[in-house]
This record gives structure tokens, sequence and C-alpha cells, in this order.
């Protein structure tokens, strides 16, 4: 891969990390409502006429409400986010659809601009003044733009999202929505699943469930079956370390939704990419063949999850989908396996692809991965520290191991430390020492110069916290 390949592709995955970014830290809001949803509904387990309306100001306010004041908090903290949530207004009131696109297009973009408003005046407004210049040009910028939005965005967002559903549309009535995954399943392992999901599959979906109370596209990528296959296959028909370490990662993948932990078992062996497509198409096909979705995102991509988010009825279409799925990979995958040769220490040189591919070093449940990079200490270790932060793109998934990890460790030793995982991009400015992988030190530092750094190459490698947690007993 060239450079401009290279730099194409980091560009790709930070825009579907910023997604996620969006998404992400609304989850549980859309929990909330798909259980509303499937509970109250007159389909649902308990129909109940009252309850019921909740649905739909949740979908079409609330919840696209808070995607647009998300947004803009990402590109300019508080400020950004009043102004991105008021510009979001105008693109709801004037579409007919819940305007999930619209929200995350212009909740970034009327903060982007309220920031670069701002420059203007910077260092020019008279003492006493600037309560008054600020909240003014807030709200004079959010209206001009929320005016904007009712009368020519929203349309022009509903547009193209009515058109990317007539895609999708046209895809199901064809029976051909299968082959989506020839491009979602490659896609997650080059970590571009965030852009896809995120950005096309997820603002239809809930368009979707909005109309008929469930969506396919919910189960496209988060899927736990193709990853389960490929897990199993390598437990019964792999060698060295990759079989010794999958069942743990099956725990991780199934159970917990890490769908990262299978990547490397991927990459150490590319021709399972066909497994992992084998797999998907398998399973969308299933879901297809039942007429079954979910209600709402299934975030992380847990089983548990994912049947949480099951509409009544839709058990059964739901489980074999997820079954067969892990049935086709697992078949493709032992095929591969049996077939050929794997080295001892492939899974070390996937974990090294890895790298370059994410920026962080995969989680696999061994915790062999030694730190190799020595503490990036810009600071002296604080004595009295209150919070120790873990941090990767989203803030979840690998982050959230690590901080388990150390936060039993500092538990043990008696330790009054909270201890608690953040997206990169949202540090919060309190932290007094800060966990990263090693290719995201450097961004961390440059956020949160006064704080102690910690760089490591395995979020759930114990040596280096060991040695952290023993200079705060010392020093307590």
């Amino acid at each position: 891969m060239n450079a401009g390949q290279a730099g194409w592709k980091v560009k790709i995955q930070q825009f579907g990390s910023f997604l996620s970014g969006m998404i992400m830290p609304n989850i549980a809001a859309f929990i909330a409502w798909g259980l509303i949803t499937a509970l109250f509904i007159p389909t649902g387990w308990w129909p109940n006429e009252s309850l019921a309306k909740l649905v739909d100001p949740t979908i079409t306010y609330l919840l696209p409400i808070l995607i647009g004041y998300t947004g803009g908090k990402l590109v300019y903290d508080t400020r950004g986010g009043v102004v991105g949530a008021m510009v979001t207004m105008g693109v709801i009131v004037g579409t007919d659809i819940p305007m999930f696109l619209g929200a995350m297009i212009m909740g970034p973009l009327s903060a982007y601009l309220m920031k670069k408003v701002d420059k203007l005046y910077e260092g020019k407004i008279r003492a006493g003044f600037e309560m008054l210049v600020n909240n003014f040009s807030a709200g004079i910028l959010a209206g001009i733009l929320a005016i904007l939005s009712f009368l020519a965005i929203g349309p022009a967002v509903e547009a193209v999202n009515n058109a990317m559903a007539a895609g999708v549309s046209a895809l199901m009535n064809m029976h051909l929505l299968p082959l989506v995954s020839i491009f979602v399943e490659p896609g997650k392992v080059l970590f571009l699943n965030n852009a896809i999901n995120h950005g096309v599959l997820s603002p239809i979906a809930i368009d979707q469930a909005s109309e008929f109370g469930k969506s396919i596209l919910f189960l496209v990528e988060s899927n736990p079956g193709p990853g389960l296959g490929i897990l199993l296959a390598y437990t019964f028909f792999g060698r060295g370390t990759a079989k010794q370490t999958a069942p743990g990662a099956i725990i991780i993948q199934f159970l917990g939704g890490i769908h990262e932990i299978y990547f490397p078992y991927i990459l150490m062996k590319p021709t399972l990419l066909i497994a992992a497509i084998a797999g998907g198409m398998t399973g969308i096909a299933t879901f297809s063949l039942f007429g079954v979705g979910l209600v709402a995102p299934a975030s992380p991509g847990s089983i548990f999850a994912i049947l949480a988010m099951t509409p009544r009825g839709d058990y059964l279409g739901i489980i074999l989908g997820v079954a067969a799925a892990a049935a086709a990979s697992f078949l493709v995958s032992a095929l591969v396996l049996k077939t050929s040769k794997v080295k001892e220490t492939d899974l070390e040189e996937a974990e090294t692809k890895m790298t370059a591919l994410k920026g962080k070093k995969a989680m696999t449940p061994s915790l062999a991965g030694a730190v190799s990079e020595e503490m990036a200490v810009r600071v002296n270790l604080p004595d009295s520290p209150k919070k120790i932060i873990f941090a990767c793109d989203a803030g979840m998934g690998s982050s959230a191991m690590g901080a388990s990890v150390l936060r039993n460790k500092v538990k043990k030793a008696g330790l009054d430390i909270e201890v608690v995982n953040y997206a990169i991009a949202q540090l919060p400015n309190d932290a007094d020492i800060v966990v990263t992988h090693k290719d995201l030190t450097n961004r961390a530092t440059e956020k949160l110069p006064h704080a102690y750094h910690l760089s490591v190459d395995n979020f759930l490698s114990s040596e280096k916290y060991d040695e952290l947690v023993e200079k705060l007993a010392t020093q307590a």
C-alpha cells in the first residue's frame, strides 16, 4: 500500500471514528427507546397505549437532538453542542422522517461555523460586553442556520436519505441484501465499520424501525456469528498460541460484544475473509428468510444486546440467523485452517498488522504481550492522584477492558483512585494519569500535557499496571 492509499485509509478511519463519537455516547438512549418500543407498542410484549406515546417523540425529537448536540460538542465543546442542538431542530421540523443523518451533518457543521465566527471578534470585545456578545452571536447564528435547515438542508438530506433507503429496499426486494457483507466484513477488519454502520446503515435502519417497528439493517454489522465461527475453528483446528487463546476470545467477542478481538485471527490468515463474508451473507439471508430485525441498535454486538433488542416473535429467526452465520464461517474457516500451515508466531505478527491498521494492539486473551515502550512521562507521577483514565478511539471496548484490569489491581492495593475509560477526543481535564496505546500517546499528551501518561502495547498487559500500582502504593 503506497503512502497515498494509507493516507486515505486513515482519513476514512478518522471519519468513522468521528461518526462513532456522535452515536456511541447516546447508545443508552437508543436502547431505552428500543425497550419502550418492544414492550409497549400494540405488537409489543405488554401493549400500553399511554406509555407507547413515548415512542414517536423520542425517535423524532430527542434522539436526533442528542446526536446534533454531541456532534457539535465534539467540534466546539458545550457552546458548539448548544448551537448544534438548535440547528438540528430546524432539520427535524423541516422533514417528515427521523432526521439522524441531518443531525450528524448539521450538528458538527454549525459548531464549526460558530467556532469560526468567534474567531472573527476574538479579543475585540469591550470589557463587560463579553456575555452579551457571546450569547447573541450564538443565538443569531443558530437561528439563521435553523431557518436555513428548515427551508433547504432538511429537505435535501431527506431526499438523500430516501434515495439510500430506496437502494437498500431494492436490494431487499431482489433478495440481494446479503451481498453487502462483501463490503461490511472486510470493512470491519480494516476498521472502516463505523463509517459504514453509523454513516449509512443506522440512519436508514432507525427510519425503518420507526415505520415498521424493526429493521434487519441493525443486524448487518453487529451479528456476532461470523466472528464466533472463525474463533471456534481456531479452537478446534488452530495451532499454537492462536488455538490456546481462541476460547477466551470467544467469551469476549460473543458474550462481551467486542468484535475487535477476532480481527488478528483473520489478519494472520487473510483467506479467512472469505469465511467472514460467508458467515455474514448466511446470517443476513437467514434473517431475511424469517423476516426478522431489531428495534434499535445492538451495541456492543453481544448476543445479549441483540436478544434485548429483539421484538416479540422474532427470537427464533434471530437465533437461527446468528447460528447459521457461525456455522457457515466455521465450515469455511475449518477448511482453510486444515489445508494450510499456521506458525506459532503468526498471532504476534497479526497483532503487528493490527497496530498499523488501528493504532493500537489487539486484545488477545493471552497476557503475553509485553510492553515494549517505556512510560511516556511528560510530568512527574502525581503525589495523590484521584483519577486514572484509559483512552482509546471510541472510549469503549479495549479501554474498558484495560480499565477493568487496572481497577481491580488498584482496589486490591487499597488505593482510593477512580479508574475510568474515555474516548481520546473527550479526555476530561481532571485526569491525573492517562493510559493509552503507544501510537495514541502523542495525541493524549497534546490534549492533556499536565497529566502523567503511561504508554502500553496491550491494554490487557498487567506488567506495567503492577509497576504503576506499586509506585502509587509506595507514595500513598
